[in-house]
Order: C-alpha cells, then sequence, then structure tokens
C-alpha cells in the first residue's frame, strides 16, 4: 500500500492506494495520522478512490485511524469508496460510523463550521 499526503487549507488529506490488508500497513497508517495531528491538523480526509480491496484487518486500521482522531480532538471522514468496499460498510456497519464523500471538495466542505475540526 502507498499513502500520499496532502493539506489543503486546514485539511489534511491522505490519500491511500493499493490493498488495506494490515501488517506494515496499520503501523504506516497509525503513524501518518498521528503525524497529521502532531502537526495541529484535526480535519483528517482519507482517500479510498485507489484502494482496491480492504480486509477486516484493513477496517481495524480505518477504525484505529478514526479512534486515534477523536482522542486527539479531531475527525475522519473518507471520500470516494468503491462499490465493492461500500458493500463491506454497509454490512460491518462502519457506514453509520464514518462519514463517506463521492468528491473531494465535498469531503472538505463538510468541515465548514464544525468546532471539532479546528487546526490549533
Amino acid at each position: 500500500m502507498k499513502i500520499k499526503q496532502e493539506a489543503i487549507g486546514d485539511v489534511y488529506v491522505v490519500r491511500l492506494s493499493g490493498q488495506l490488508m494490515g501488517g506494515p500497513d496499520a503501523d504506516s497508517v497509525r503513524e501518518t495520522i498521528l503525524s497529521i495531528l502532531n502537526q495541529g491538523y484535526k480535519k483528517i480526509v482519507i482517500d479510498l478512490k485507489d484502494v482496491s480491496w480492504v480486509n477486516s484487518t484493513g477496517l481495524g486500521i480505518l477504525m484505529s485511524a478514526h479512534i486515534t482522531a477523536t482522542q486527539n480532538g479531531g475527525i475522519v471522514k473518507l471520500m470516494r469508496i468503491s462499490r465493492r468496499i461500500d458493500s463491506i460498510f454497509m454490512v460491518t456497519r462502519l457506514n453509520t460510523v464514518f462519514q463517506v464523500f463521492d468528491k473531494e471538495e465535498d469531503a472538505i466542505a463538510s468541515f465548514e463550521g464544525d468546532v471539532t475540526g479546528q487546526k490549533n
């Protein structure tokens, strides 16, 4: 799995590609989220457009990112998930945990007025 990062205003976008299946990926994603939070960013969007598969460990990685951000005063939202991954989210009910957006601009705009996600 590859990770690319980009700050867009006060929102940090993390772009994942490949298969999200655990192993070293878990540490990489967790370290990336912690690094973003340590930089003062609290609004995080994870782009799953180029993720072809997520297994149960991968779902755990996303939940860990969510919990880590929440415990540090941040929020994680997702964007551009495939139909295949969306169906996994429906079955596991993770669609009730994460806000998911089809477009990057909608994901970024969703933080508008969100006091929780203010950058320090």
